[in-house]
């Protein structure tokens, strides 16, 4: 196990490159069990996650070399179509091989998922629509394997009951091989998905997005290989955005994805934060002006992230007035709360008024943990002060590292393994800019 060690309070000031986006590159590799030629896949991170998919990948058969952020990954004929249940469960996006393994070899056997703890997050909205497509799959509560057959998956015509990023492009992944077409309805829009698009039609798919929320892939009988480079990471650049703010800094990025953050920088300019377009992929964040408290809810995409309200929280700990925060995207999102109360931050829970619930919020209602609230009310600016901190969750693991970078004295954080799994060398980068981080092995 390791920890951060932080002495907070020093202005971060330089450049920071972003990396490649990793909620691309994990859906990038799945793509190798498509084809049996290779794949070569350029600006990958060198993640947790990443190195979890590839050992997902290999359990089944498939042939891997991770040099640099560069990925040569190559599937061919199947070794293995059952994914072990100690390496399934590392990660919630193994289960994203369940529609390759069946569009290709007609048959998977996959463990019940892992990944953040951020609430139920249950597989049900990909295996309807697979089932819709022809797949027979049921859950095995003894063993904890879902096992799935098709003799040919075909298409079909599905509208997901609630937006799914991770199930839209399941399905996607299962329906470029699938017989006829496949249109999927209230589809998730983010840029991510088209990356994942655009890779896949330079293998010879046939996928065009015809509105916002709505694809249509019209199956193909294979797939070849292509070259291709990752996005960068616009989650990345909120959290180091956010980072320069709150510790009165300011910080160049590099690959900024700008023009696909919109719904982030109209908000954060209105609290105060400074930006400028420096040119198409450089844009500098910093510290202009105390800032202002300002009220959010989480909304799928074009709308302000999920992923991105725990760093937001964190900004209003040091907004002047009170702000809410209201997620909507999951039931469970909120472990960093106590943390940041540790460290002297004024934020009460509350449960926001909204009528037909079971509607209005994009998880099973049903999956709602009794007694847990859906949003947040922050009272600022606040002196955050020196703690001891635990992280359990990825998006929650960084804000803590933003609020010991901002925090008085010396903060110690737990379970930074969770920070690896979406951040590459996160220390050495917030080090070159002049944070004091270092990691520490714990005893």
């Amino acid at each position: 196990m390791q920890s951060f060690e932080i002495t907070g309070g020093i202005p971060l000031h330089g450049t920071i490159e972003i990396g490649g986006a990793k909620n691309v590159a994990l859906k990038l590799l799945v793509a190798s069990l498509l084809t049996d030629d290779e794949l070569i896949i350029h600006n990958v991170p060198r993640l947790r996650d990443v190195l979890f998919m590839l050992d997902v990948l290999k359990s089944l058969g498939v042939k891997e070399s991770f040099i640099g952020n560069t990925v040569r990954i190559q599937g061919g004929k199947k070794i293995s179509t059952t994914v072990p249940l100690e390496v399934g469960a590392r990660l919630r996006t193994s289960s994203m091989v369940l529609g390759p393994m069946l569009a290709r070899y007609g048959e998977a056997r996959l463990p019940n998922p892992g990944g953040c703890r951020i609430g139920a997050r249950p597989i049900d909205r990909h295996i309807e629509g697979l089932k819709k497509m022809g797949a027979t799959i049921s859950y095995h509560s003894e063993d904890g394997y879902f096992y799935s057959s098709a003799d040919r998956l075909h298409g079909a015509d599905i509208t997901f009951e609630k937006n799914t990023h991770t199930g839209t492009e399941t399905l996607i992944l299962a329906a470029v091989l699938a017989e006829g077409k496949t249109i999927l309805r209230n589809a998730a829009a983010e840029v991510e998905v088209d990356d994942l698009i655009g890779f896949l039609n330079s293998m010879g798919a046939s996928i065009v997005r015809t509105s916002e929320y709505q694809i249509e892939i019209q199956g193909v009988s294979s797939l070849r290989g292509t070259e291709y480079t990752v996005m960068p990471d616009r989650n990345e650049e909120v959290t180091f955005a956010i980072a320069a703010v709150v510790t009165k800094g300011d910080l160049t990025i590099k690959n900024s994805q700008r023009k696909n953050l919109s719904s982030f920088i109209e908000k954060f300019t209105s609290v105060g934060g400074g930006i400028e377009e420096i040119d198409e992929n450089t844009t500098r964040y910093f510290y202009k002006n105390p800032l202002r408290a300002f009220d959010i809810v989480t909304e799928r995409h074009p709308g302000f992230m999920t992923d991105w309200q725990a760093p937001w929280a964190l900004l209003m700990t040091q907004s002047q007035g009170e702000s809410t925060l209201h997620e909507t995207v999951f039931e469970s999102r909120f472990s960093y709360v106590s943390e940041l109360k540790k460290m002297g931050a004024s934020i009460e829970f509350y449960t926001p008024e909204v009528e037909n619930p079971e509607q209005f919020y994009n998880f099973n209602w049903g999956d709602k943990v009794e007694g847990y609230f859906q949003g947040i009310r922050i009272t600022g600016p606040t002196v955050l002060h020196n703690a001891v901190l635990s992280i359990d969750d990825l998006r929650a693991g960084a804000t803590l590292v933003l609020a010991a970078l901002c925090a008085h004295g010396q903060s110690f954080i737990h379970g930074v393994e969770q920070v690896d799994r979406g951040y590459e060398k996160i220390e050495e980068r917030l080090s070159k800019v002049g944070a004091s981080i270092k990691r520490i092995e714990e005893e």
